[in-house]
């Protein structure tokens, strides 16, 4: 297992290289071209100056999240065949640089979907949070307004603000895209690149939806056990994986998180382990990463990576903010700081105890 952290960037993020050193346990980072859009063909100089950048200041790039996906892709729209040679072109450049990770969604229009940015929580804290309620209620083509004064002047990922100003025109492309075509859309996509990620061994490691059911009658497919399995198995390559994030599939309370991981044993590529709060079935708000702030019980989600022999990069996701900072909401340093010292702990505490158990049976 390698502790990471998410870093967009010295131009966007508020939290620096040498912050995120300093946190025990972290050694590299998960990062991106913040500043590509959807369909760009990542230059091979760019990707190996940001590279430079961050093992100047003694890290190394664990993965990317994300290369997006172009929308014509996911709708099988006449372009879709261009956009792909433009992704394959960038997972050869990311290959020559010796990165072998990538992070991605195969969401329609919204890459994920909160109502409120920062919801207070009893300790003065502030999270992002989920009320389907207020989804029902809600245009939308008026979503992103209704969260966009509370991104502390921050572009969010999946919401900037020129893919915002095309939501009807994103509707439109996807309103005869149903569950069945979006899988065979993302089967097309798969298959065209795995040559490439087989040649440069490049790990693709599918996002889950996030919350794990359709929101606005968008179509949604990487929700649960049963969809995740059938991705595997209609492109049955070993490079074609999973992005094991508990917030996401654990939106719904069905899944058994910690019996998915034992499911998608060797396939889970990355893995984003962090808490949510349940307060109804359609309410939730994100949590700290300690299991009594909660609803999960995140000793079993570590001990089912441990025991499934989960051995890629591990972050922690969703921080809340805490101690007074004003940071891209969920992706503050503080919080998230802690929640990679408190996964380190679990999983030093499972390590050890599992080789005294061998060691007493010998």
């Amino acid at each position: 297992m390698e502790m990471t952290l998410r870093w967009y960037g010295s131009k966007f993020d508020t939290v620096s290289l040498n912050q995120i050193r300093q946190i025990p346990g972290v050694k590299g980072v998960i990062t991106t071209l913040y500043d590509s859009a959807a369909g760009d063909a990542w230059e091979r100089e760019r990707i190996a100056a940001l590279r430079a950048e961050v093992e100047a200041a003694g890290l190394s790039i664990a993965g990317i999240e994300s290369v997006n996906v172009h929308d014509a892709i996911k709708a099988a729209a006449p372009q879709r065949d261009m956009y792909i040679e433009n992704y394959i072109k960038t997972l050869e450049n990311l290959g020559k640089e010796d990165i072998h990770l990538v992070c991605y969604n195969f969401m329609p229009v919204f890459d994920w979907t909160r109502t409120e940015l920062a919801r207070v929580r009893p300790d003065g804290s502030t999270v992002l949070a989920y009320t389907q309620a207020a989804v029902d209620a809600m245009d939308p083509e008026k979503m992103f307004a209704s969260i966009s004064g509370k991104t502390n002047g921050r572009v969010m990922p999946g919401w900037e603000p020129e893919r915002m100003a095309r939501i009807k025109e994103l509707f439109e492309l996807y309103k005869d895209v149903s569950d069945e075509a979006l899988f065979a859309n993302l089967k097309y996509f798969l298959e065209a690149i795995m040559p490439v990620c087989n040649k440069y061994d490049i790990k693709m490691a599918i996002h889950p939806d996030d919350p794990a059911w359709s929101v606005f009658g968008l179509p949604r497919i990487i929700i649960n056990e049963e969809n995740i399995l059938r991705m595997m198995k209609m492109v049955d390559d070993p490079h074609n994986g999973v992005t094991f994030c508990s917030g996401s599939y654990g939106t719904n309370p069905e899944n058994d998180l910690p019996h998915m991981i034992r499911s998608l044993k060797g396939r889970i590529h990355f893995a984003h382990v962090r808490n949510l709060k349940f307060n109804s079935p359609g309410d939730f708000e994100e949590a700290a990463h300690l299991s009594g702030d909660g609803s999960f019980d995140m000793y079993e989600i570590m001990k089912a990576l441990y025991e499934t022999g989960f051995s890629g990069p591990i972050r922690p996701d969703h921080g809340r903010m805490i101690w007074g900072e004003v940071a891209m909401p969920g992706y503050g340093l503080y919080d998230r700081a802690l929640g990679a010292a408190y996964l380190n702990g679990l999983w030093e505490a499972i390590e050890k105890g599992a080789v005294k158990k061998v060691a007493q049976s010998a």
